[in-house]
Formats: C-alpha cells, sequence, structure tokens
C-alpha cells in the first residue's frame, strides 16, 4: 500500500480519537456544572457522564462504518442530518435502557414502573446529544473528506496506470497483424478483435467484474501474445473451482497486468520454449492466484511505465479487500512466482 494511502487509514483513525477526546472533554464540563466547582466533583459522578458519552460516541461510530457502502452515495448535508437523528435515537435508547435497569435493580421487578420513571432524564440526555452532534458533525465531515481522498488517490492511480501499461503491446500487436495480413487474414482478424476487446475493457471504469469475466479477459490476450510469440509460449491453466468465479469478484484488468509481466520477464528474455502456469482457487472465501514463469536474472530490466501497473494492481486490491489482500513474489533457480491472495466479499 502507498505511503500516501496509510496516512490516510492514519487520518481516519485520528478523527475518530479527536470525536472521543471532544466527548470525555464534555463529560468533565457536564460533572463540574453539575458539581458547580471542584470540590464538590465526584468521581462517581464524573465516570456516569464519561461511560455515557463515550458509549454513545462508540455506538454511533460502529453504526456509522457499519453502513459506510451506503452512506458514501449520499451527499454531505443528507449524511449530518441523519447522522444528528442517528445520534439522538442512540442517545434516547441508551437513556430509557438505563433507566430501565436501574428500576429493576433497585426493586428486582418491573411491576410499578411508569412511563415517568422510564423517560426520567430523558430532555436533559437529549440537549447532551444536540452538543454531541457538533462533534460528531465534525466526524463525519472529515470521514466524508478521507472517502475523497482516498477516491481521488485511486483514480489517480487508475489513470496511470491506464496511461502506461499498454503502449508496447499496441505496438507489437499491430505490428503483428499487419505482417498476418497477407499470410493469414483469418488469424489478423482475430488478433485484431481480441485487441479491440483488451483495449475496450482498459478504457472502462476499473471496477469490479467477476473472476470470470477477468479470466476471459487474460485469455484474449494471451491469444494475442501467442500469436506473436508462436511456440515460445506455452499457458498452463489450473482453474479450480471454476463454477465459483462467476459469483466472486475482483478489480477489472488485475490478472492481465500480471501475465504481461510473467511474458516480458519470462518468455521475451528466453529463447527456447517456456511455460506459465496459471493457478486460480477459492478456498474458504479466499481468492488464491499464482503465476509461475521461467526467467532470467541476468536479463531483467523494468521497463518504463511497468513497475507501476504492478504496483496499482496491488493498490487496488488493497483499496478494495484491505489487508485480507496480499500480493508476493519469489524468484530462484529460474523460476519466478507471483502470489496474490485476497477475502472476497
Amino acid at each position: 500500500m502507498g505511503v500516501s494511502l496509510i496516512f490516510s487509514r492514519f487520518d481516519r483513525w485520528q478523527y475518530l480519537s479527536e470525536l472521543f477526546i471532544a466527548g470525555n472533554i464534555l463529560a468533565l464540563v457536564l460533572a463540574l456544572a453539575q458539581a458547580q466547582s471542584w470540590s464538590n466533583l465526584s468521581f462517581g459522578s464524573l465516570m456516569q457522564f464519561i461511560l455515557f458519552i463515550n458509549w454513545v460516541l462508540l455506538s454511533f461510530a460502529a453504526i456509522v462504518e457499519y453502513f459506510d457502502q451506503r452512506l458514501s452515495p449520499l451527499n454531505l448535508k443528507f449524511t449530518l442530518l441523519l447522522g444528528f437523528l442517528l445520534l439522538q435515537v442512540i442517545v434516547l435508547f441508551t437513556t430509557l435502557s438505563m433507566n430501565v435497569l436501574l428500576y429493576f435493580g433497585q426493586q428486582l421487578s418491573f411491576s410499578g414502573l411508569t412511563a415517568h420513571e422510564v423517560f426520567h432524564h430523558s430532555g436533559m440526555n437529549l440537549s447532551f446529544g444536540v452538543l454531541l452532534g457538533a462533534f460528531c458533525f465534525r466526524y463525519l465531515y472529515m470521514r466524508e473528506q478521507w472517502n475523497l481522498q482516498q477516491t481521488s488517490e485511486l483514480n489517480a492511480r487508475i489513470q496511470a496506470m491506464q496511461a502506461r501499461i499498454h503502449p508496447h503491446f499496441l505496438f507489437n500487436s499491430l505490428n503483428s497483424a499487419i505482417s498476418l495480413i497477407s499470410i493469414d487474414p483469418h488469424k489478423a482478424e482475430e488478433m485484431l478483435l481480441n485487441l479491440s476487446r483488451l483495449f475496450r475493457a482498459s478504457f472502462q471504469e476499473l471496477k469490479l467484474v467477476s473472476l470470470q469475466e477477468e479470466i476471459e479477459l487474460s485469455k484474449r490476450y494471451l491469444a494475442i501474445e501467442q500469436i506473436r510469440l508462436g511456440e515460445r509460449l506455452q499457458v498452463e491453466w489450473k482453474l479450480v473451482n471454476p463454477e465459483l468465479y462467476s459469483r466472486v469478484q475482483i478489480p477489472l484488468l488485475t490478472l492481465q497486468p500480471l501475465v504481461e509481466n510473467s511474458i516480458f520477464h519470462g518468455v521475451e528474455k528466453i529463447l527456447t520454449k517456456s511455460t506459465i502456469s496459471i493457478l486460480i482457487e477459492i478456498l474458504q472465501n479466499q481468492v488464491n492466484i499464482v503465476i509461475t514463469n521461467p526467467y532470467n536474472q541476468d536479463k531483467i530490466t523494468l521497463r518504463q511505465g511497468h513497475g507501476i501497473a504492478v504496483e496499482n494492481v496491488q493498490q487496488r486490491l488493497k483499496a478494495y479487500y484491505g489487508s485480507s489482500a496480499s500480493f508476493q513474489s519469489f524468484a530462484g533457480e529460474g523460476m519466478f512466482t507471483t502470489v496474490v491472495q485476497y477475502r472476497y466479499k
């Protein structure tokens, strides 16, 4: 994950900590106002305010984070209004629950419980909720700014990827198609059709697609490269539980850049017949992708823009799947292995 994204996540926790610090300060002010002086301030009264306010804030933050995907499309004003109403509901529900529990703790029975006792201090606590609303509004606003920052950073990386991942491939493919027109027009037509479909996908919004779609797109890419490289390129697919692929999602253009990496560092650098092995399996809600290719350590060079493309694959997986996504590579004894893992939602 990029440094900027790490700091974005750090900022989000910082905003949450600010919310609780402000809430505890409010608890101290309210307890002091009730005691009217420092000498009359009791630890028990202070803890009641602290526990009550922190419970409300914790519940508020947890519910907001749980409904994060549903809140994200809403505009900020509507989100703030919903947040304010949610806060008051939490305050009222907590007040009523505490009153009922305190009554039961004193009487060991619910008999004789009146509405007055149930709603005791509810008006005053709702006024506290209005004060808490100001802190929660700041939290929602900063959370929205964090989401916008994360989205803009992700879009910038996607644009860089779209601009740099394909130029060399385009030129090589067009040259191969031109040379095939007079020799094998049908193969040239097939190559150009696959090329057009691949580029159509590359100019789409890089959203989540089914794993099956991503595999088909990668196969089209490999079909183009096999025409260009001939017998030098051999591909071995190992697809485990393929019936699940249509229900599992993956960011568009995730697998293809990794396959491209294998061809550039493997097949193109070795003049003899080379085999790329692609294993895709789903085990206990986890997607495992393992790509293996031969490589020559002495001939490895980094194509301009290529490292950016692979880095974007890692960052997009992290952005969509968080800490469950991992990206590892291993080199040894003439073989290079790339392992991608993430838990699908």
